[in-house]
Parts: C-alpha cells; structure tokens; sequence
C-alpha cells in the first residue's frame, strides 16, 4: 500500500466505521457503544451529540453487575451483547469499562465494576471471552486512569509507579492475559504529562511488551493528540474518522525521516487484520436473538446482582397483599446512566404495572424533590400498611459520563420522604436505584435496604421478585459506601477545582483505604444479605490451594459469593491490610453444602517494587469467617530512607485550579479557556449552545453532557468532529496568542 493509503487506513471513516479500500482488500466494518447494551446510531454525523440508537437489550451496568461476584454471569451478559451486535452487523462492542472506582461522585461509575482490580480485572476477562467466541471483537477501555470526567479530556493524572501497577493496571493486565480483546481503547488523559494516546511506555512496553497483547489499540472518540508520537507509541486506529486529521504531517514526518514507516505499518496491519476478521466473522455466522430471552437474562442479571443491604426482623421477604409504595421511580422506573452507554431498550418494567392494584403515593417529583401535599398523602398512604416500600435513588440527570456529581447526598426530597414514612410506619423498605454509593442518613430509621443500583429494562421486575421472596437476593457490594462523602480518602482533593489528578492517597483506593485507617464505613465491600444463612468451615491451605466448605444453614436456596482475601504481614513495606484475591459463587440448597476451592501465585502476595515482588513472612487467608496462615518465602523487605510517611500522602495537593489555562495557548488547550481570547471559539461555542438548546432543550442531561464536553474539549479535538483540514486548531491557537501572521500562515497552509 502507498504510505497515504496506510496512514489513511488508520483513521476511521466516519463517527463509527473503519476505513474500506477495495483494491488493498481492506474492508469497512462497524464498531458501536455498549458496555451494558448495544448502541448502534442511527443517521449517524447528521445530529450533534448522541442521536438516536437502534432497539437493544438494556442490561444491568457493569457497577451492579460486580456485585454479583459471578464470573459466568458476567460472560451470559457479554454473550448476549455480541449476539445482538452480530444480528446489526456491529464487529466490535466498545466495553467493557475497567476504570477504577476511585472516589464516589465520578459521573462514569456507573459504567466501571469495581474499586478493586482484581475482581473487575476478572469479571472483565469473562465478558471479553464469552462475547469474541461469538465472533464479535470488545474494545477493553479506557487504558488508563480515567477516573473523573472533570476536563477529561485534558487532565493529566499524576500517579506513582507503585499504584500505577497495582491499582490502575492490575484490571487491564488480566483482561488483557485471560480474556485477549481485540483492541484497547486509549483513555483521554494524560499520565504523568503524557496524553494516553502517545503514551510509548503504556501501549507498547507494558501493553505488548509484558502483557504480550497483540491486538490493537483505538482512541477514545477525539482523544488522538500527536499522529505522529502516536504512531511511534503504538497507537493504531483514530476515531472518529471522515477527518484526515494529521495524515499529511505523518507522511511528511516519515518521508523527512522524524518517523519511522515501520510505525506506521505495523498499525495498518494490526487494522487491516481487525477489519478482515471482523467482516469474515459477520459473513460466516448467523445471529439470531430472542429479545424476550434477552429481557429474562436481563432480569436474572439483576435479581442475582441486586444487594440486600439491611433486613432487620426478617421484615423482607413480604407479601404483596401487605405492601404500599412510594416513590416517583416505582412508575418511571431508574435503569441506567446517561452519555455515550444509554441504550433505547426494547420495552421497560414498571414496579407499579407489576404490582397492580397496589396503593402508591409519588412522594417527589421526577428530580427528587417534594412538597409539603406530597409529603402529607405519603405519611398517610404508610401509615396504614403493613410495609412501606420506597423506590429512591439518584435522578436521571445526575449520573452522566462527561459530569461528575457535585456530592454523595440523595435527593433532599427522597431523605424527606424516608424520613416522615419511618416515623409514621417502623416498617419501611427502601429501594435504591444508582449507580454507585450515596449517602444514606436514615439507614438506622429503616428496617431494610435493597440496593438495585442501575439494574436495566427488566430492573423492576427484579425488584418485585425480590421484595415478595420469588428470588433470593445473592449479590454483595462491589464498593464501599462510606458514612459520609468527607470519609473519602480522594475526598480533598477530587475534582471540582482540581482539572488535574492526582493520587495523593497511592494505593489506599476504597476498602483499602479504610481498613487501613479504622475508618467505620456505612456497608464495606463485599458486604451483602441474603433471605436464608450460610457457613464457613473447614479453611485448609496446602501448597497453592486453599478450599474451604460453604453450608446453606438456612431455610430457603440461595447463592453465596464467596470472597478469598490475603492478609498482609504486619511489618515492612506500606500495604493495604488485606486485598481480594480469589472469589467464586455457589447456589446452595438448604441443609447442601459445597467446597470452594482457589489457587493462590506469586502476585497474590506480591507488591510493585521496580517490578513485581514478593517478600517473606506469614501471611493471613480469609474467607468469610475463617482464617488461616501460611509462612511465604521471598526477598527481604529493606525500605528506602524517602518512603515518606502516610500523613505526607494524603495532604491535599497543589494541584491546577480550575481557573488555570496554558499560557501561551495550544492545540492542547481547552475551549472554554482559549474562548477568553478567541472570538472564533466563542461564536463556535454559542452556536453550538443554540444547536444544542433546539434539539434536547436547555438545562437536559443531553444538554449539559454536550455543552460540558465542547466547553472542555481541546481545540484539536474540536477540529477533529468539525472535520476541518489543515492546521486549523494552531491557527485559533495562534490567533488567541496574538500572533496573527503566525495563525493566518497556518490557516491557509495545505
């Protein structure tokens, strides 16, 4: 292929498809959204932001998915999503979404699994695997440390090697080792000054080098930075494409010899072989998909997921004859998150058709708050019944990609409500539907808490089951929900007004955090209930095995996650008091019993030393309720005379206020700050609030998702979707550093 057919090859052809050249037998394949859904645009580059997408199965997000501790569940959902992209000619599903949990209020969370990256890294490994032996390629994402949404697209996340390895990297190096995705999605940000895209020592030194990947990597949609140190990193695919953005100085930089052309053929050939499978799997399999199937996989998803957080005297399960509900979500019910995920489902349960005949009191309004009327028609409804049911959790337009939430509280109106119900009736269950942890300040005025997070389209039908006992809830919190958002150890200095990142806190990421610090908690990881008892017994640890006995002591079936924990010697090195590393679940009868059995390697009790290592001395093995030791052999722990103290770590930083710009500006610069000098940017900007105002009003979520992300996108990136040629982007850079005959040279420069 000539050098300007392989560097084109390597952008896309348009919002979603890769680039075809016939007479190089390169074909064009598709590539759509997910990860709890497909996503498939329709009348894609005629609408800004996110048009309208095709019928699909809404599915449980991956945060509630995580907490069913259920690798196979996790792989039936992956199935299931690779069947439908199949039937609509999708080669590829962008997910699943391996990002930590880092700090509560990220407006992405929603989408990620876990704090820990053990358990996402596996869950991971199972939906890539079960989805691509459908013939159907994921996109792992989003590689690396992209946990928030504040100015993501230009926020450099300043991290330690050690945490770095341990925490942020650990999820992908095992999606990537067991479940072989064909490709990586490079996050936004930078690391450490580095924009992930040209970032040499993350997609190629640890990504190929040490993982062994060999698959290939696709920006985020706008996330290239340089084509040419991209190229160089390992960088292949831009999207998205119809642009042509930086070809023409790529092949400049490689006929003057600043780039080498085996760069950019290694990346025509990792797309090309992509494009080839993809098309040959869609031609040779047949897709067919039941989508009331899907709506019942969709429902057990989220029944086995669900987390019963508190039932005090048994109060659930209940029977439907005793029940009364409040809460606006009962009727509009709250399945899923907002932005580039959100799935146009096939049809959605109502609490409230599933209950008919059921006395219901609204309780608030569609954005969680209430009135005096409201409050006094809920009080009277719940003093009358046998229980109290509430639905409550986050609105709709709070939990977003691009927006991160301004705190950890619940709506005003929903505390109210729950509030006045408990002193009028002591039976009160409440439901919550988010996506991650909230503050929940009547927890000791309630008898039980169910915790259905973003359950999907059959969410409440799950809940129904649930509450009058046709399903036994066996999920267990995949996060830490602290007492209050303060508890945070990232809580100082997260977002907000700090556009950059950085992980003061190292390795003390959720329940490691707290444990090391005896901070009392509100429910801790991996904490759950369930409708009947299980027991632990029988603990043995022989070589790398460890097996241990689960009982059901209850009276009804039920399933149990099982989670192994290794603890950590009590001397040396600085590290968590404990960190997850194995987990399986069981389905026990009453009366049944079943051995679990786990294999434990050198990275169950390794740390990142410059590389990984393990040192000697006893450590501990949990599960449940038992435990045991075992004396490990290896390096002796000598530490460094800098080490620094854990009060040093987590002092608030001196990070860039959210008023900072580059001085002198750059392609790399904001819009909103540059708007300050730049009338090009500014009427770009109003006419795009106009645009966007017209089509999804102002103040929506949509609205705000798409003004957020122009006001906060870098200017290159802004070229890019405009799909302007040339060196547009540096010109507006140099007009607004005042250096116009600079600018007007670039602008008209071919």
């Amino acid at each position: 292929m000539p050098l300007a057919d392989k560097v084109a090859l390597c952008s896309g052809r348009d919002e979603w498809r890769t680039k075809g050249f016939a007479k190089h037998g390169a074909p064009s394949v598709m590539m759509s959204d997910g990860p709890h859904g497909l996503r498939k645009q329709l009348n894609f580059g005629n609408v800004p932001g996110l048009s309208k997408s095709g019928k699909a199965t809404c599915f449980p997000t991956e945060s509630l998915v995580a907490c069913s501790f259920d690798k196979a569940l996790a792989g039936k959902m992956g199935a299931a999503i690779a069947e439908e992209a199949g039937a609509e000619g999708v080669a590829m599903v962008l997910g699943p979404g391996l990002n930590i949990k880092r700090n509560p209020l990220c407006g992405r969370n929603f989408e990620y699994f876990s704090e820990d990256p053990y358990l996402s890294g596996k869950l991971g490994a199972a939906y890539i695997a079960a989805a691509q032996r459908k013939g159907i390629g994921t996109s792992l994402k989003h590689f690396a440390c992209n946990s928030q949404e504040y100015f993501r697209m230009v926020s450099d996340s300043r991290i330690d090697e050690r945490t770095l390895r341990e925490i942020y990297l650990t999820a992908f190096e095992y999606a990537v080792r067991e479940g072989r995705p064909a490709s990586v999605m490079c996050a936004y940000n930078k690391i450490n000054g580095v924009y992930c895209s040209d970032n040499k020592y993350l997609l190629t030194d640890i990504l190929r080098t040490e993982w062994g990947y060999e698959g290939f990597v696709v920006t985020d949609w706008g996330a290239i930075s340089d084509r040419s140190k991209a190229f160089e990193a390992g960088c292949d695919l831009v999207m998205p494409g119809g642009n042509a953005y930086g070809e023409k100085g790529v092949c400049q930089n490689v006929r003057d010899g600043s780039l080498q052309e085996a760069y950019v053929d290694r990346s025509a050939e990792r797309v090309l072989r992509f494009a080839r499978s993809g098309r040959e799997a869609l031609a040779s399999q047949s897709f067919t998909v039941d989508f009331e199937e899907q709506h019942r996989l969709a429902r057990r998803i989220a029944e086995e997921s669900a987390v019963l957080l508190k039932n005090e005297n048994g109060l659930l399960p209940c029977r439907e004859e005793d029940i009364v509900i409040i809460g606006r979500m009962a009727e509009d019910f709250r399945y899923q998150g907002n932005g580039s995920s959100r799935v146009n489902p096939t049809k959605v349960d109502s609490v409230l058709s599933l209950l008919p005949g059921v006395p219901y009191a609204a309780g608030y309004d569609k954005d969680g708050q209430t009135t005096d009327e409201m409050v006094r028609e809920a009080v009277e409804l719940a003093r009358a019944a046998g229980t109290v049911v509430i639905v409550a959790g986050l609105p709709d337009s709070w939990e977003a990609e691009g927006l991160d939430r301004a705190d950890m509280k619940l709506p005003d109106g929903q505390n109210r409500i729950v509030e006045e119900a408990a002193k009028a009736n002591p039976n009160v269950v409440v439901a919550l539907c988010c996506g991650c942890a909230v503050e929940t300040p009547w927890a000791d005025d309630v008898k039980a808490i169910l915790y259905m997070g973003l359950a999907g389209q059959a969410g409440a039908g799950a809940l129904v089951n649930l509450l009058t006992g046709r399903a036994n809830p066996c999920g267990k919190l995949a996060e830490t929900w602290p007492m209050r958002y303060e508890d945070c150890a990232s809580a100082a200095f997260y977002g907000k007004v700090f556009r950059s990142a950085e992980y003061r806190e190292g390795v003390y990421v959720g329940y490691r955090y707290y444990e090391k610090e005896d901070r009392r908690v509100r429910f801790g990881f991996g904490y759950g209930l369930s409708y009947t008892t299980f027991s632990y017994h029988g603990l043995c640890v022989e070589d790398s095995r460890v097996r241990v006995t689960v009982t059901n002591t209850g009276g009804l079936a039920g399933g149990e996650p099982v989670l192994m924990f290794v603890r950590a010697p009590r001397d040396g090195i600085h590290r968590p008091v404990r960190e997850l590393k194995g987990f399986d679940k069981v389905f026990l009868a009453p009366g049944e019993s079943k051995e679990v059995c786990f294999d434990l390697d050198d990275r169950s009790y390794a740390v990142w030393d410059g590389e990984w290592k393990v040192y000697s001395g006893v450590y501990g093995i949990q599960i449940g309720s038992c435990s045991s030791e075992c004396h490990i052999t290896g390096e002796i722990y000598r530490p460094p005379t800098d080490e620094g103290s854990r009060e040093e770590l987590l002092k608030t930083p001196d990070c860039a206020p959210a008023d900072a710009s580059e001085c002198p500006y750059t392609i790399n610069s904001a819009a909103k700050d540059i708007a300050k000098d730049s009338l090009a940017i500014r009427l770009m900007l109003k006419g795009f609030d106009r645009i966007m105002a017209a089509t999804s009003g102002r103040g929506s979520v949509e609205y705000r998702i798409a003004m957020t992300g122009a006001e906060e996108s870098p200017i290159r990136n802004i070229q890019n979707a405009l799909k302007l040629k040339g060196h547009f982007a540096q010109a507006i850079a140099d007009f607004a550093n005042k250096e116009y005959r600079k600018g007007f040279l670039r602008l008209f420069r071919q």
